[in-house]
């Protein structure tokens, strides 16, 4: 048994409000050095998609950020998204299959299976795939790939270090969170993307790293990429109550929206599973679409960076708007269902702003920019089921505060309607497809919030230390309820105190022993104890490590004294506590005085 101060200590410690592990500052010092990589990679990808669109549609070597809607190839555009395609269906295929997709799915598997561990090549090819996707006109952002690189960079890493899979996920998920710090300069929403999309929990050990990097690669980001906010805007007026209706408004169209949107990238990508063709030739496919659909309207093709900043100063009006809103759609979905490399965020906010701009003709408050700004953030909260992330992020896109109320009001709207109409998110969805399913609900364990005393047997049976093991045998035989109680039994000296326990299994192997032997000599004095007072979430990690399904509970300060019986029933009913507390309903108003 522990000493007295050690349990003093371990009970200090389990009473805590947050798990402490002095191994939070390693992973600190780990992720500055991931944060500076982070934002070297964003740095690298933004330069690759700017060559490759140079290239692909103004036949010129520039690493400048440009949009292809200039391109001097006339119709010919329609052939370079399906160029851009075939080149990333060549790699997927003979390079790496996890190159495919939007990034953020990718980088939940490998938490989910892969014990956060990603492949170095998934590191090199992945920016390399995207690059190419966006740069030749596919109709994507470069959040997912930097997420997903990042993320390599972040797992690679942390591989060469002696860390638990718990450790390496923190370091996953902080070379993710740098990567979108470093994209768009906003650290606050790269962390609580963290929280809401990759860490599945909210510990220090987790949260203080991820944080860090962030705020790293967003320090470095002014000399590598420019300073400033993305897509400044001026401040609009605080909406009084009428406004806060219409963001209502808004915010459940946008839910509807994200909805559809979730719906028409997966018949999409059930569609191209009954093509008669390997999938490496599917980007490719798509790519024709989006070339059709750039031909048509060539805002529709690329990052699509202009766009946003066309739609929150509410330049782009009328039939400009409907075209974006339905090629952007039809092309993104097309696209991305075929399985090429690209990110959802970018798009998601031109969608979101295109239809917010549409709906501002009907609302007779405020300008097409604030209802595209609203509608972004609804659009990108409801189909990510990240709604904190996106208000955070619009708000650090644009520097606008006063629209933050507006957009709660927006973002949680239309995070409801798709809470309710929709199983899984668009990012959640691939994953379920692929035998995993993640619960995205946070709260208390019930075995953290309830002590052993709250569930044990207060009062257990015992059997005296010099009782013979037939005579056990023989009460258990007849059906004694003190002894069938239990599959295990206390075992106490002639003075009341514990001084060993005895199991089934135990009486069985006995049985063929020397007659007269006693509990104490068939049973065992190495006893492992639960505490009173200690959290019933410590005390079944003891009966989990030591494999047994029992614990003797005992005075902290007088180990000898028994208290108490912990069993797997004693678990299982907290549990069932927990099921009743969500599922039964009852009226709970108090009586009146003198009624029964």
């Amino acid at each position: 048994m522990a000493t007295n101060a050690e349990r003093i200590t371990s009970r200090k410690d389990e009473l805590s409000d947050f798990t402490r592990d002095v191994r939070v500052l390693l992973l600190a010092a780990m992720a500055m050095v991931i944060g500076a990589v982070g934002a070297g990679t964003a740095y690298v990808l933004i330069k690759l998609i700017g060559v490759i669109t140079n290239i692909a549609f103004y036949a010129r070597f520039s690493s400048a950020f440009v949009s292809p809607t200039a391109s001097v190839f006339g119709l010919w555009i329609v052939l370079v998204p399906v160029a851009g395609g075939l080149i990333v269906g060549l790699m997927a295929r003979y390079g790496s299959e996890k190159i495919r997709g939007h990034g953020i799915p990718e980088a939940l598997e490998a938490i989910l299976t892969g014990g956060s561990r990603m492949e170095a090549k998934v590191a090199l090819l992945k920016p390399l795939a995207s690059a190419i996707s966006i740069g030749t006109g596919g109709p994507f952002g470069a959040e997912g790939p930097i997420i997903m690189t990042g993320g390599a960079f972040g797992s690679l890493f942390a591989q060469l270090f002696r860390l638990s899979a718990a450790e390496r996920k923190t370091l996953l998920v902080a070379g993710a969170a740098a990567g979108m710090a470093a994209i768009f300069a906003t650290p606050v929403a790269a962390v609580l993307i963290a929280v809401e999309l990759l860490l599945f929990e909210w510990k220090p050990r987790s949260f203080i790293p991820v944080a860090i990097a962030a705020v790293v690669a967003a320090s470095l980001r002014p000399f590598l990429l420019g300073s400033g906010p993305m897509f400044p805007v001026a401040s609009h007026p605080a909406l009084g109550l009428h406004g806060m209706l219409a963001a209502f408004a808004v915010g459940i169209g946008a839910g509807l929206a994200s909805s559809l949107l979730t719906l028409l990238v997966y018949a999409v990508e059930d569609l191209f599973a009954h093509i008669p063709l390997h999938w490496m030739w599917w980007p490719a496919i798509g790519g024709l679409f989006v070339g059709i659909g750039g031909a048509f309207d060539p805002q529709v093709l690329g990052v699509g960076y202009d766009t946003i900043r066309a739609l929150l100063g509410g330049t782009l009006v009328g039939r400009a708007l409907l075209e974006l809103l339905v090629g952007k759609t039809l092309v993104w979905g097309i696209a991305l269902g075929s399985g090429t490399s690209g990110g959802v965020l970018a798009p998601l906010l031109i969608i979101g702003g295109a239809l917010g701009a549409l709906e501002a003709h009907w609302i007779p408050i405020g300008d097409p920019g604030l209802w595209a700004m609203i509608s972004m953030a609804a659009i990108m909260g409801g189909t990510m089921r990240a709604p904190f992330t996106a208000i955070v992020f619009v708000v650090e896109l644009t520097h606008d505060l006063n629209v933050m109320p507006a957009l709660l009001v927006g973002c949680i709207a239309s995070h409801a309607v798709t809470v309710l109409l929709m199983r899984r998110s668009i990012l959640t969805e691939k994953i379920a497809r692929r035998g995993h399913h993640i619960a995205r609900e946070y709260s208390v364990d019930a075995l953290e919030r309830l002590r052993v005393r709250d569930v044990m047997d207060a009062n257990p049976a015992t059997v005296p230390a010099s009782m013979l093991v037939a005579d056990l045998a023989g009460g258990i035989a007849r059906g004694d309820p003190a002894l069938t109680h239990h599959h295990a039994l206390p075992i106490t000296d002639e003075d009341g105190s514990l001084a060993g326990i005895i199991t089934r299994s135990d009486i069985l192997r006995s049985l063929d022993a020397a007659a007269g032997r006693t509990v104490l000599e068939a049973g065992s004095r190495e006893l492992i104890v639960a505490y009173a007072d200690e959290t019933l979430g410590s005390a079944t990690a003891r009966m989990l490590r030591r494999n047994v399904g029992r614990l003797p509970v005992v005075n902290r300060d007088a180990p000898q004294q028994l208290v108490g019986y912990l069993g797997r029933p004693n678990i299982l009913a907290a549990r069932l506590r927990e099921l009743d507390e969500e599922q039964l309903r009852e009226a709970s108003w108090p009586s009146r005085p003198g009624r029964q």
